[in-house]
């Protein structure tokens, strides 16, 4: 039951954002923020994968490498990789050089390439919960790693042939693009931005 923390600012904080400087920044300035745009969800959905069964912190500390093996992960620029751009990705030490990973990336991408525009930000967004249904969590025992909005919103990925999207990487994201608001109710975050 962690409730926010005091941060070397004197402000309370969710408590995981406090271990490092890098993870501050990504708090404040980044996590539960609005996120539209099919590319950057692509970015976003891409690196929840990523991450899973690692610390969010390697991910983060790597998207820089991420954003450059992935040409920004501009949806047309990867469904348009080659098997070399495969071996390129398996080869390079600047991300998570994870075979199945790596392949669902390149996947997904070839799916996202048949949509039209604004289909993705649609699609993640229809599955946002009210947010006058969700109270603020006081502790993060109050946050959930999976939501029936989450599992929906697996589902639907995974219908329309997407992979990687299980429903604790989909509420990762909807935590991260600001379909829910995460961050604990006295954390100086919440109701910033």
């Amino acid at each position: 039951m962690t409730a926010a923390i005091v941060g070397p600012d004197g402000a309370l904080r969710c408590p995981w954002a406090l271990s490092t400087d890098d993870y501050v920044a990504y708090h404040d300035e980044e996590w539960g923020r609005p996120v539209h745009g099919d590319d950057a969800l692509f970015e976003r959905l891409c690196l929840e994968a990523f991450q899973s069964g690692l610390s969010w912190i390697t991910i983060l500390r790597r998207r820089p490498g991420f954003r450059t093996a992935f040409a920004g992960f501009r949806i047309e620029k990867v469904a348009a990789f080659t098997d070399e751009d495969r071996e390129r990705l398996l080869a390079d030490p600047g991300i998570i050089r994870n075979r199945a990973k790596i392949d669902a990336t390149l996947a997904n991408a070839r799916v996202l390439a048949d949509w039209a525009a604004g289909d993705l930000d649609e699609l993640i967004w229809s599955h946002a919960p009210d947010p006058a249904g969700r109270p603020a969590p006081k502790t993060l025992a109050d946050v959930p790693a999976v939501t029936p909005q989450s599992t929906a919103l697996s589902k639907e990925l995974k219908k329309r042939g997407l992979k990687f999207v299980g429903p604790t990487t989909a509420y990762a994201l909807m935590q991260a693009c600001g379909l829910v608001n995460d961050h604990l109710e006295t954390c100086v975050a919440r109701n910033s931005g």
